[in-house]
C-alpha cells in the first residue's frame, strides 16, 4: 500500500514547540511545569480517596478512579517531553518515538471518550433504576467497562497510528507542533494524503461522534426521568449529580472536534496548538477541580483521610 522505503528516509523529527525565544520558553517551563504538577498530585488525589475511603467503593467512584489515572497518563504523554524541550537546544524526537507518542496519546484520548459513555450510562442507571443500581452495575460490569474502554482505545490507535506513521516522510523533517499529533505530522508526508485522511476521519468520526451520540441518548433518558420527579429539591440533587460529568465532557469534545473533525483547509498551526494544549493539558488540571468542588463526598473523604473530619473506618 505504502513505498517500502519510507520509514528510512527520516529517522527523526523536530518538534518546534510554541516559541524559539529563550526568555519566552523559561516562563512557559514554569507555567507549563506548575500545571503538570497540579494535574498529577489532583487526578492522584482523587485516585488516593476513592482507595482508601470505602464509602467511595461505588460504580460512580470507580469510574471517576479510572478517569483520574488516564488523565494522568494522558497528561504525561506529552507534558515531560514538552518540558525537556523548553529548555533544551535541541528539541528532536526519534521516528520510534513519535510512533510511540502518537499511539499513546491516541489511545488514551479514544479510551477517555469511550469512559465519558461510560459514565453518563451509570448515571442513566442511577438516575432512572436507583434501587436496582448496585445490581445492575454490580462490580464484574464495572471492571469488564473499564476494561473494555482501555482495549478499544488501544486497538482503535493502533489503526490511527498506523496509516499515518506508514506514510512516506522524506523531508522536511521539523513537525509544527508540541508533541507528535496526528494531522501535524501527516502534513510532512511525501505523497498525496487524501485516502489517508479520509480513512482517518472516518474513525475520529466512529470515537468521537458515536461517543457523543450515546452520551446525548443517555441525557435523553435522564432529562424525561428527572422530570417526572415531582420534588423540586430532589430534582435539582438528581441534576447536580449529572452536572460534573457534562462539564468534563464539554471541555474534552468541543476542542476535540475541533482538531479532527474539520475541513483541511481550515488547518492553522497555531491555533491547533493552543486548541490541543486546552484538551490534552488544561482538561486533565480542571476534571480533579471540577469533581472536587462541586462533590460533598470527596470533600469529605479528603477531610477524613487528613484527619479532620469524623473518623468512622
Amino acid at each position: 500500500m505504502f513505498p517500502r522505503q519510507n520509514q528510512s528516509w527520516v529517522s527523526e523529527f523536530i518538534l518546534i514547540g510554541f516559541s524559539s525565544d529563550p526568555t519566552t520558553n523559561s516562563i512557559l517551563f514554569i507555567v507549563f511545569l506548575l500545571i503538570y504538577l497540579n494535574s498529577v498530585l489532583g487526578n492522584g488525589l482523587i485516585i488516593m480517596l476513592v482507595c482508601l475511603d470505602t464509602q467511595l467503593h461505588t460504580p460512580m467512584y470507580f469510574f471517576l478512579c479510572t478517569l483520574s489515572l488516564l488523565d494522568m497518563s494522558y497528561v504525561t504523554t506529552t507534558m515531560p517531553q514538552m518540558l525537556v524541550h523548553l529548555l533544551a537546544h535541541s528539541q528532536t524526537i526519534s521516528f520510534a518515538g513519535c510512533w510511540l507518542q502518537m499511539y499513546m496519546f491516541s489511545a488514551l484520548g479514544i479510551a477517555e471518550s469511550i469512559l465519558f459513555v461510560v459514565m453518563a450510562y451509570d448515571r442513566y442507571v442511577a438516575i432512572c433504576y436507583p434501587l436496582r443500581y448496585t445490581v445492575i452495575l454490580n462490580w464484574g460490569l464495572c471492571i469488564r467497562l473499564a476494561a473494555g474502554t482501555w482495549i478499544c482505545g488501544s486497538f482503535s490507535s493502533l489503526l490511527h497510528t498506523f496509516f499515518t506513521m506508514s506514510l512516506p516522510y522524506c523531508g522536511p523533517k521539523r513537525v509544527d507542533h508540541y508533541f507528535c499529533e496526528g494531522p501535524s505530522v501527516r502534513s510532512l508526508a511525501c505523497m498525496d494524503t487524501h485516502l489517508i485522511e479520509m480513512v482517518d476521519l472516518v474513525l475520529s468520526v466512529f470515537v468521537v461522534v458515536t461517543p457523543i451520540s450515546l452520551i446525548v441518548a443517555s441525557y435523553i433518558h435522564i432529562t424525561k426521568a428527572i422530570l417526572k420527579i415531582k420534588s423540586t429539591q430532589a430534582r435539582c440533587k438528581a441534576f447536580s449529580t449529572c452536572a460534573s460529568h457534562l462539564t468534563v465532557v464539554t471541555f474534552f469534545y468541543i476542542p476535540a472536534i475541533y482538531i479532527y473533525i474539520r475541513p483541511n483547509s481550515s488547518y492553522s498551526p497555531e491555533r491547533d496548538k493552543q486548541i490541543s494544549l486546552f484538551y490534552n493539558v488544561f482538561t486533565a488540571l480542571l476534571n480533579p477541580v471540577v469533581y472536587s468542588l462541586r462533590n460533598k463526598d470527596i470533600k469529605r473523604a479528603f477531610l477524613k483521610v487528613m484527619g479532620l473530619g469524623r473518623m468512622d473506618w
